[in-house]
């Protein structure tokens, strides 16, 4: 009986994303017809993705099927197998080639980053050559070092590849890690220009009324002048964070260009090396050095192939000036008078253009130098930020000074203190090295942020079990009912309590190297060592540099304060100390400072007074003198041996130097004087000597 009639299945086609696909409609079976390899997946390895795709390639008809044998196992399809095994090996193809595209990119990266020199055994063998072939290789090396210091950015770079296997082109992106160009991106802010044209308008209105009030128009000036800056220091700043970043480029800059000299002095000597005949006379020497130098930074500049090749084509130009050189020599041999005249001519012309040259770049340099090794700040600037900082000192004393009444209930205080002071010329150093011009509004955080790293006041309790004795009384009754009364010593335990003060004292060159970049740190050393040209600023001595002077026939006038000549004996031998060293170390100070008030405090320490006990004159000595009403201004009469004497050279209102009182007569007062041209010295002045500020009066009762 013949199979009943089935209505034909209905078979659709369509596209998908791994190609062409035919699915019957009526058992809902699907299978992909498309020739085309489908898309490798990038989550799958090669051989996971050609297994995916054998499963889904279509099965391969036979143009003479064969009869079907119910029960039979079906034939073996051996062509899919072939086409998996080939798909696998394409992959592995595509893989490799990849790796090779990678490696030739950073090969030809790495060739790029360098400007080494390849040298031959020969070249390498020659003892003539090796210390310029050491200086090439140092140079490439830290070369390739600046280089690598450069900040990188990474680039999404697109890969165009072929594979030979499909025939196909691919484009792939990647990342590639570059050097980051030097630049900066300014932000613009959209209510910059709104605030400036507000700013603008009410200027304008004030200055139309300020002319009606002197106060208005005072504090608008001030106003406008604190606005100028501002914007003075926040360009500063900018300016600093532009050089502090494009340091890495002038760095690598600096390297390449001692590589290319170390380069060429290489190919130089090698050339004289090849060409012994270059050495007979000093003039040739010279113009074919330069004509080396030139031909080669001409070659490597310009050259695609390299430093190799320019190296190469440098080496046959030598030798073809070389015979050029001979050439000139055998001339020079036949008119050596002509020759010498005009060498003469040319070095008298030369001479008078560089004599005239010199003047204008040695006024120049000189003016350049004066500039580069001052504190840039004003003078009133300088000395308000040093009376804050020692303000700062003097509120650390006092604190110091009351911690018995502060810390009330110890048994005992145990004080390990190291001076407070400092140098003034340090402080103005580095801060003129961090900000160049400064207020002290400006610097107020920073002073704060040096204080706090200069001085470590730390206060630590401890209890000690500690034992005293005590009498005690039995009382006992024998067998007779006698009563007895028996007295003894006992220890008793007891708590001891201890307040341990310490203060320690970080010097602020230390502070300078931790804190300030390499250009700063030298920057500072140049101003510590200049004094940043104004070395009275703070109080720095005499600029006196005459000789002291004789006491022999001075009538003394003593007045009714009781003085102390023992001092007077004490500074009076100390004449004739030069550098002051003995004074400014025993007052704690690590390096030179100017001494003339270390040298006065140490005068009163050897007498066996703690205070007063100052480093700097105007913020510390007159204000401990006038603090307790120690105080003579300039005309006071009734001086006497002992008391300290201070100067205002400048006569700005604020004391530049300090001496001790010897005596006086009818009209000279007479000092003895540390740091007075950097030497103890006796010297003298008339009573109403403008310079002389005032009197610190000392009480020796």
């Amino acid at each position: 009986m013949k199979d009943p009639l089935k209505p034909r299945d209905k078979i659709t086609q369509k596209m998908t994303r791994d190609g062409a696909i035919a699915e019957n409609q009526t058992t809902g079976d699907t299978e992909r017809i498309s020739n085309r390899i489908r898309d490798a997946d990038l989550q799958k390895t090669p051989e996971q993705q050609a297994a995916q795709d054998a499963m889904q390639l279509p099965p391969v008809s036979d143009t003479s099927p064969l009869p079907h044998v119910p029960g039979a196992a079906p034939k073996a399809d051996t062509g899919k197998t072939e086409r998996v095994m080939k798909h696998i090996d394409a992959a592995h193809t595509r893989k490799a080639s990849k790796k090779a595209v990678r490696k030739a990119q950073a090969e030809a990266t790495a060739g790029t980053k360098s400007s080494r020199l390849q040298f031959t055994d020969e070249e390498r063998a020659a003892p003539e050559l090796e210390k310029y072939i050491k200086k090439s290789d140092k140079a490439a090396d830290r070369l390739d070092k600046a280089k690598a210091a450069i900040p990188k950015e990474k680039k999404l770079v697109k890969e165009r590849t072929f594979d030979e296997t499909t025939g196909k082109g691919k484009t792939r992106l990647h990342f590639e890690e570059k050097d980051k160009p030097p630049g900066f991106k300014e932000k613009h802010n959209p209510l910059s220009r709104p605030t400036q044209e507000a700013g603008i308008l009410v200027h304008n209105k004030i200055h139309s009324v300020e002319k009606d009030n002197s106060g208005v128009e005072g504090a608008h000036k001030s106003e406008e002048a604190a606005e100028r800056g501002l914007k003075y220091g926040a360009r500063k700043i900018k300016q600093g964070y532009r050089n502090h970043k494009l340091k890495p480029y002038r760095e690598a800059a600096k390297a390449e260009k001692a590589a290319f000299r170390a380069n060429m002095d290489f190919q130089y000597h090698k050339t004289l090396h090849e060409n012994p005949q270059l050495t007979s006379n000093p003039i040739s020497r010279f113009w074919q050095k330069q004509k080396i130098k030139r031909q080669y930074a001409k070659e490597a500049r310009n050259t695609a192939k390299g430093i190799k090749g320019a190296a190469e084509r440098t080496r046959k130009a030598a030798a073809k000036a070389a015979e050029k050189t001979k050439q000139t020599a055998a001339f020079v041999a036949r008119h050596p008078a002509g020759v010498a005249i005009a060498v003469g001519v040319l070095l008298l012309f030369i001479m008078v253009m560089s004599g005239l040259s010199s003047c204008g770049a040695m006024f120049s340099g000189t003016l350049n130098g004066v500039l580069g090794t001052s504190y840039t700040s004003e003078d009133s600037d300088l000395v308000e930020v040093e009376n804050s900082y020692a303000g700062l000192e003097n509120e650390l004393q006092s604190r110091i000074d009351n911690i018995e009444r502060d810390n009330p209930g110890y048994d005992e205080y145990r004080y390990d203190l190291a001076n407070i002071g400092h140098n003034p010329h340090e402080l103005a150093s580095y801060l003129t090295a961090k900000y160049q011009s400064y207020t002290c509004a400006e610097v107020q955080s920073e002073l704060q942020r040096i204080f706090n790293q200069q001085y470590k006041l730390t206060l630590t309790e401890e209890v000690e079990i500690r034992y005293r004795e005590e009498e005690r009384t039995d009382t006992w009754t024998d067998e007779d009912g006698n009563e007895h009364t028996d007295t003894y010593t006992v220890q008793v335990p007891y708590e001891y309590y201890i307040l341990n003060v310490k203060l320690t004292n970080t010097p602020l060159s230390t502070i300078a190297e931790n804190n300030l970049t390499p250009e700063q740190l030298e920057m500072y050393r140049v101003y510590l060592q200049t004094s940043g040209n104004k070395p009275l600023i703070f109080g720095g001595g005499s600029p006196d540099t005459s000789a002291s002077e004789d006491l022999s026939g001075v009538d003394f006038v003593n007045g009714t304060r009781p003085g102390n000549t023992a001092i007077v004996d004490l500074a009076k031998r100390q004449v004739g100390n030069v550098g002051g060293y003995p004074y400014w170390s025993w007052y704690g100070f690590n390096s030179r400072v100017e001494w003339c008030a270390c040298f006065v405090s140490w005068c009163y320490g050897q007498m066996g007074l703690s205070e007063p006990r100052f480093a700097a004159c105007q913020s510390q000595g007159i204000p401990w003198f006038t603090s307790h009403g120690q105080w003579g201004a300039r005309g006071y009469e009734n001086i006497a041996p002992g008391d300290a004497i201070f100067f205002d050279w400048d006569l700005d209102g604020s004391a530049d130097h300090v001496g001790l009182v010897i005596g006086r007569d009818e009209s000279r007062v007479y000092t003895v004087e540390g740091n007075s041209g950097d030497a103890c010295k006796i010297k003298s002045y008339p009573l109403d000597y403008a310079c002389i500020k005032g009197y610190g009066l000392m009480n020796w009762n």
